[in-house]
């Protein structure tokens, strides 16, 4: 069992809010290394990506890697519409929890 299968499992597991508090950290690790960003800086959760300097390209490439590390596909109109780190969180969070075992 590779260690991302690991980490899905332990994921799938937890409690919906502790699911979505770990998936926020996940997040917000990519998101604020592609905007340059130092970890102890705060990214705000409830302001649109693209308001913070995200382009679309970055914004694929967040998306790729969340859909590797997560084994989910990402619906491109979920990033696009509602352009929060929040509501990704939330939309992932609801995913996961949902999506089967393997």
């Amino acid at each position: 069992m590779s260690s991302t299968d690991t980490t899905l499992q332990r994921l799938r597991e937890l409690p919906r809010n502790e699911l979505a508090e770990e998936i926020e950290t996940l997040v917000l690790k990519r998101f604020k290394s592609v905007l340059l960003m130092d970890e102890s800086e705060d990214l705000p959760l409830d302001i649109s990506y693209f308001d913070l300097g995200l382009t679309s390209l970055r914004l694929t490439e967040i998306r790729q890697n969340l859909e590797q590390l997560l084994d989910l596909s990402i619906n491109a109109n979920v990033l696009f519409n509602e352009p929060t780190v929040a509501y990704l969180v939330d939309y992932l969070a609801d995913a996961l929890a949902t999506s089967p075992s393997r």
